[in-house]
């Protein structure tokens, strides 16, 4: 079984999708509660805060702003008398009055999140917003690589943060081509052309520290490129020497450029096996690897992952990030038939218009219940019932390109059924 991170990649999938959803969130005034809890921060020293938020609330002029504040800080009072200690990692909670179809229709809504790393500041705001700087903070890989990729023609400066792989900056050198033009001698030719390389060094070292010690905290360097230019590059020591001490892989590419970054990335895989990159590029290589096979361990299809998950043959569910898909559960009122349907998330107001039109196919009522859910929670749930781990990969890198291919969502088998 495929373990890719020490941060569950469900819970951080669920994070991200509810900042999504806060981050549109507006208040009719100031009366939607942020508060960020540390892991060492007594419970009862923040109830104390908020009974004092309370009293202060309790002068707001406006009658609805007014009891929207004083409910939501009761409720966040409450669900904080449910802990005795902060987790771990310690506490968000974010709380206020919502609308639910429209103007005129808030209630409160309550969203309790522990954090996949520490909070290390204390905040309480009101404000007619959610503030989620600080939870974004937590999503944020710590380690930044590096990544240089050069020849005599051009180089290339990277940038590798957990799945996130881009592309800084390409350099081109003009260096003359090393074939002599008329009426210069051998000698002279080649002085002048180690010139020109030794300058372009220089610039890559410059645009190098700016962008990995001025812009970005690099913890380590990956260098590579085709023929020799790379090693000279590198026993030269033309970066600054935080960078040089850096280096952690010297590889051979037979690209440079954009193609050559991608390419030292997958070059020095084993150096960066910590590296959720590189850890998602080998789960979806080896589900592509098996899809190929004529009787691989490999499925994909939301029906056939599904299916795999009820005979217990799954073993590894992997889902696109981009998948985007609801699971939805039409219950009949007066006589409780259900009817399930999977739809993209764009379409849900439709789909649930559509369905509240159409009859009961048991006894043509037309009164139906709705449970809905993310598919990313449906399987997971199923899943989890039969050991089954569930990974969520990053649509955006080429790897994650291919995946979706196969529509985002697959499986890695224990057998096949």
């Amino acid at each position: 079984m495929f373990i890719l991170s020490k941060y569950n990649s469900i819970e951080l999938y669920r994070i991200r999708r509810l900042l999504s959803e806060l981050a549109s969130k507006q208040g009719r005034g100031t009366e939607l509660i942020s508060l960020y809890i540390p892991p060492k921060k007594p419970i009862y020293d923040v109830i104390n805060n908020l009974r004092d938020e309370a009293g202060t609330a309790s002068n707001i002029k406006s009658d609805t702003t007014r009891n929207h504040v004083l409910d939501a800080l009761t409720r966040v009072t409450q669900r904080l008398k449910l802990y005795k200690n902060p987790p771990e990692n310690g506490l968000v909670i974010f709380c206020g009055a919502l609308p639910v179809s429209g103007p005129n229709t808030e209630t409160i809504q309550i969203y309790e999140i522990v954090p996949p790393k520490p909070i290390n500041t204390y905040l309480y705001r009101c404000d007619d917003h959610f503030h989620l700087d600080l939870l974004r903070d937590t999503l944020r890989e710590e380690e930044v690589i590096g990544i240089i990729s050069i020849d005599t023609s051009e180089a290339a400066l990277g940038e590798l943060i957990g799945n996130n792989l881009q592309v800084i900056e390409v350099l081109t050198s003009g260096i003359a081509g090393k074939h002599r033009q008329g009426g210069q001698s051998a000698r002279r030719f080649e002085r002048l052309r180690e010139n020109e390389v030794n300058s372009f060094f220089v610039r890559v070292a410059e645009h190098a520290q700016k962008a990995f010690i001025g812009e970005s905290q690099v913890k380590k360097i990956l260098l590579g490129g085709p023929g020799p230019t790379k090693d000279i590059f590198y026993k030269g020591n033309y970066l600054d020497y935080r960078l040089q001490k850096a280096i952690v892989a010297v590889v051979d590419t037979s690209y440079t450029g954009e193609e050559g970054i991608r390419e030292i990335v997958q070059k020095a895989s084993s150096t960066l096996q910590d590296i959720r990159l590189i850890q998602e590029d080998s789960l979806i290589d080896k589900f592509i690897s098996e899809v190929s096979k004529d009787y691989g361990l490999a499925t994909y299809g939301l029906q056939n992952v599904i299916q795999a998950i009820n005979n217990n043959s799954a073993d590894t569910i992997i889902i696109s990030e981009d998948l985007n898909m609801l699971h939805l559960v039409f219950i009949c009122r007066k006589c409780g038939n259900k009817v399930e349907k999977f739809i993209k998330r764009v379409d849900v107001y439709a789909v649930k218009t559509e369905q509240s039109n159409t009859p009961c196919s048991n006894c043509n009522s037309k009164d139906w219940d709705t449970k809905e859910e993310d598919v990313v929670d449906y399987l997971s749930d199923i899943a989890s019932m039969t050991g089954a781990k569930v990974e969520i990969v990053s649509g955006k890198s080429e790897h994650g390109q291919m995946f979706n291919s196969f529509g985002g969502i697959g499986a890695l088998l224990r057998f096949r059924s």
